[in-house]
This record gives structure tokens, C-alpha cells and sequence, in this order.
């Protein structure tokens, strides 16, 4: 199992657990933040940024 694997499933499980208990509105908030951040990042790097991040993507793909 990798080392980041708990840090996923805890990170799951919080979530679910906030999701049943937020309300409606602040469920809606949580959900676009989540994926919103990430894309946010994403889009404020430099296209060289962004190339060397995609380059990273598909060594990682291609195996050792």
C-alpha cells in the first residue's frame, strides 16, 4: 500500500461524514471548491509549467 493511501481513504471518509451533515447550501460550496481549487491552480501556471507538468504525467504513465 503507498504511503498516501490513508491520508485518501481519511480524507474520504471526512468527507462523507461533512457531507451528510452540512446543509444543502454549504454542500454545494464544498463541491465546487473541491474541484474548483485544483482547475484555479492548474490555469494560473505557465504554459511551459504546464507542459513540463503534462510531460510529468505520462513518464509517470509509461512505467519504470
Amino acid at each position: 500500500m503507498a504511503k498516501s493511501t490513508p491520508v485518501v481513504v481519511g480524507g474520504i471518509a471526512v468527507g462523507l461524514i461533512l457531507f451528510l451533515l452540512l446543509p444543502t447550501a454549504l454542500k454545494w460550496i464544498a463541491i465546487i471548491a473541491v474541484i474548483g481549487v485544483p482547475v484555479a491552480g492548474y490555469l494560473m501556471l505557465d504554459p511551459s509549467q504546464r507542459r513540463r507538468l503534462r510531460e510529468q504525467r505520462r513518464r509517470r504513465r509509461i512505467g519504470p
